[in-house]
């Protein structure tokens, strides 16, 4: 088949390379100047994606932001992947993604919204407690700006949101403030068709901070621990509320909704309307079926059945400077045109974040620093981590990093899921 994907900024190149190894035709736009280079020889690279539309039998979007042209392209009888103007809403403004998640019975936080911070600060000089600082728009791609309080008297936020006027008022323009909550986060995820979800549904636990035991600032994520299951308390509690919303906005694709389990309610926090990076990598260690065949199946409508391995999958980020900000100089410096080494020619469980193929050799590209994403699987957490871990050992990138404890909280944040019910 004849995969056409549209990229701001190259996220898919992964599942673009997975499709071409199964034979499939692929061509591939990035709209990032930054990014131009990532996936060079892997994937073929177009730079006008409108021109090959009628060349394509299926069209993948990989990020919120083209919903209204994919409503156009469904309409019109084009079989697409990704994106709608509803779910990119859902994503993109946090008050709506609430507001339409209580709408449909789900428990939501406390939470307020804000376009002026001197508002914000009077609110929380007001009602003092512990809240959650989350910019909406494309403010929140900045994950260093969301701030986790944890002052009781929200004295903490107060100076937070004083800063942000100060040095970020012209890029946040909007923003939440959401009533913090203690428990175990939590995150559940499915594809659907356009009429219904794909059963197993992904659970997954995200690990956004930059260092081990969660501390430092929040990234896009680190790396992730999932399994899949065809039943859920989780997923009935949220996601699969939301069947009806999906179903009116013809959205096809995955969808995710990462949230806060504890004794009171589970709450969600956030839509991820699109695949999740590195999730969508960590799913090609989990999912066993064709992805050309199941991607062409759901956006046909189709009911078709998801083949999945038992146990757990993790996923390892492996990142180079300046992740997890930006900085070309540093890039420049530290990281520019690096070549990533093998000890062993072995590449299982390797997947391609930010790089190109010179040759036979692989080189760091685009200028994030967010390089590869390396899987492992197992019947338990332990077996999974071993595997990952040990093809982290095989490769050799100057100056990389990586989290250690990917998956390591399983047994306690189980422990409490089992204790509340949610598993």
């Amino acid at each position: 088949m004849k995969f056409l994907f549209v990229s701001p900024e190259a996220l898919s190149v992964d599942l673009a390379y997975t499709l071409v190894r199964e034979g499939h035709e692929v061509k591939f736009s990035v709209h990032g100047e930054t990014e131009k280079d990532v996936g060079d020889g892997f994937v073929e690279k177009i730079d006008k994606w409108e021109d090959h539309v009628g060349w394509a039998d299926i069209i993948v979007f990989d990020d919120i932001g083209f919903g209204k042209t994919a409503d156009k392209l469904r309409a019109e009888g084009k079989k697409v992947v990704g994106c709608s103007s509803y779910t990119d809403r859902l994503e993109n403004d946090r008050e709506f993604g609430q507001t339409e998640l209580a709408k449909a019975g789900v428990s939501t936080l406390p939470n307020w919204n804000f376009t002026d911070f001197e508002e914000a600060i009077k609110f929380v000089q007001a009602t003092p407690s512990r809240y959650v600082i989350k910019p909406s728009g494309k403010a929140q791609n900045e994950k260093e700006l969301l701030f986790v309080g944890q002052e009781a008297d929200g004295n903490d936020v107060i100076n937070v949101l004083a800063h942000y006027k100060k040095h970020w008022s012209s890029k946040i323009r909007m923003f939440q403030i959401q009533q913090f909550a203690s428990g175990v986060e939590v995150a559940v995820g499915a594809f659907f068709n356009g009429k219904d979800f794909i059963m197993p549904v992904n659970i997954n636990f995200e690990h956004k901070r930059l260092f081990p035991g969660d501390i430092g600032p929040s990234t896009g994520e680190l790396g992730t621990l999932m399994f899949w299951t065809n039943e859920s308390r989780i997923f009935r509690l949220t996601l699969e509320k939301m069947k009806q919303q999906l179903v009116e906005s013809g959205y096809v694709g995955y969808i995710d909704i990462n949230c806060i389990a504890n004794g009171t309610a589970i709450y969600p926090l956030e839509f991820t309307s699109r695949f999740g990076y590195p999730t969508i990598s960590i799913h090609m260690e989990g999912i066993t079926s064709e992805w050309g065949k199941f991607l062409h199946a759901i956006a046909a409508g189709e009911s078709v059945s998801l083949e999945t391995k038992k146990g757990f999958q993790i996923g390892v980020v492996i990142a180079v400077p300046p992740f997890p900000f930006s900085d070309d100089k540093t890039f420049r410096k530290f990281s520019e045109d690096a070549t990533v080494l093998f000890k062993k020619p072995d590449m299982t469980g390797v997947h391609l974040g930010e790089v190109k193929k010179d040759g036979s050799d692989w080189r760091i590209a685009g200028r994030s620093g967010y390089t590869l994403v390396v899987t492992g699987s197992g019947r338990t957490t332990e077996e999974a981590r071993r595997q990952a871990y040990s093809r982290v050992a095989n490769i050799m990138i100057p100056n990389m990093f990586y989290r250690t404890d990917i998956g390591a909280k399983w047994i306690e944040d189980s422990d409490l899921l089992l204790s509340l019910g949610y598993l």
